[in-house]
């Protein structure tokens, strides 16, 4: 059976698994180990940005990936190659260099999944109808984010009860090189899975006509009509979000002298990989669905107010401050709901209105780039905003953070000016 007949939940799913699990291992779980280690939350904030940076930085060499005769083979290649990097830190771990050689495994691990991230989601786009792309949008979610909770869940848990019957170094050893099997058995799932996708056919394949056509690229994203503009909501979108992200866990384990719910860090784990869990995938599935269904134009404002309903959320629990973990349970299941719901909304921006062109793949990396970079900024500045404002304060600022864009929803185009010259699924070549 032809790979591209498939349906799609045959690949979206261990897709974009293969997308979120080293993320997350590189954002989330060398971050618990390094601390495991004794390093200190400074260093470990300062290397943890240090590997963040490549999906900032992707797009800049997103042409090359043209070079390749189609999405498929680069994107099985980049996920071996991730799953070989993260096997590998098990073994730097043996080594008295272990950190410095680490991060440069890890370094090369960020990297090459950033660079798997742009033809992951150009197969992804060239390889669905506008409306299968909405339809199935919530399945990115899903799975990206399913990677976060088997490295931030299960793993850390197995870390923990390793590193009392192991030792610190073999439980972080056996850690990675579950991650890396993972993603090599991921690798091999998806080279029978995937469809083709070529790739667009260039007029000159040499490096210096590649370095051409990134330089037409990047002229040809910043000539789109209204560019600034969609820009600007794109970082707007996320802008309660991430600050949310980044205080509200925080706020969960703070004393309650000081504001904070006071819970455990058990307690936090157990109502965010439970309910928690399960509210996510719910909600990032029907929010796709629901787009489908009502179109971007007019779904885009309901997103919105979905994507900050974890806002009102924690604005409630800072003035209710409820002790029974049941109801704390109950809110946050709500919050992860939200989250997964509205989420859909900036993917399917990117992709529909922003991407399509000439370059759609590469485009779409630039406008992921610029919503890494929006969330970067507003997750730096969250901290020292709370601090100033205090907890109950700073949760009615985040609500606030919410209006503009959603004003600006009201005024831009939901649909791209490129006129789309196929509504069909590509042939495999």
């Amino acid at each position: 059976m032809d790979a591209v007949r498939r349906t799609p939940l045959k690949w979206i799913p261990t897709l974009y698994l293969a997308q979120g699990l080293p993320y997350f291992a590189i954002a989330l779980v060398f971050g618990q180990m390094m601390k495991s280690m004794g390093m200190s939350n400074a260093e470990i904030s300062h290397w943890a940005a240090l590997l963040g940076g490549a999906w900032i930085f992707k797009p800049l060499w997103s042409p090359f990936l043209e070079l390749a005769p189609n999405k498929k083979i680069v994107v099985v290649a980049l996920q071996l190659l991730v799953g070989i990097c993260l096997g590998l830190v098990g073994l730097a771990l043996q080594f008295p260099f272990w950190l410095t050689a680490c991060v440069v495994v890890l370094f090369l691990a960020s990297v090459s999944s950033a660079t798997h991230d742009i033809s992951c989601d150009g197969l992804y786009i060239s390889s669905l109808t506008e409306k299968q792309q909405a339809q199935y949008a919530g399945w990115i979610g899903t799975f990206f984010n399913a990677g976060r909770f088997l490295a931030q869940g299960g793993l850390l848990m197995l870390a923990g009860y390793l590193e009392t019957t192991q030792g610190i170094t073999a439980a972080w050893t056996i850690v990675f090189g579950i991650l890396g099997l993972t993603m090599c058995a991921l690798g091999g799932y998806n080279a029978w899975a995937l469809p083709l996708s070529p790739n667009t056919k260039l007029e000159d394949h040499t490096f210096g006509g590649v370095a051409r056509t990134l330089k037409e690229v990047i002229i040809d994203y910043f000539r789109k009509p209204g560019i600034w503009v969609s820009i600007l909501f794109i970082i707007l979108f996320r802008a309660g979000e991430a600050q949310v992200q980044t205080i509200g866990p925080l706020f969960l384990r703070e004393a309650r002298e000081l504001g904070g719910l006071g819970l455990s860090t058990a307690e936090v784990g157990a109502v965010y990989g439970t309910t928690g869990t399960i509210a996510f995938i719910i909600g990032s599935i029907l929010g796709g669905y629901f787009t489908s269904w009502l179109t971007l134009r007019r779904a885009i404002l309901f997103l919105i107010l979905a994507m900050n309903l974890p806002n009102a959320v924690f604005y409630y629990l800072s003035h209710a401050l409820p002790t029974d973990l049941t109801s704390i349970g109950i809110a946050l299941s709500i919050e992860m709901f939200g989250y997964g719901f509205g989420f859909v909304g900036v993917i399917l921006y990117m992709m529909q209105v922003v991407a399509p062109g000439k370059y759609t793949t590469a485009h779409y990396a630039f406008s992921t780039g610029v919503m890494q970079l929006g969330f970067v900024l507003f997750r730096w500045v969250s901290g020292d905003i709370q601090m100033a404002l205090g907890y109950k304060t700073f949760f009615v600022w985040v609500l606030l953070a919410a209006i503009p864009v959603a004003i600006l929803s009201q005024f831009i185009p939901m649909e791209s000016r490129e006129k789309s010259k196929a509504d069909a699924v590509p042939e495999a070549a």
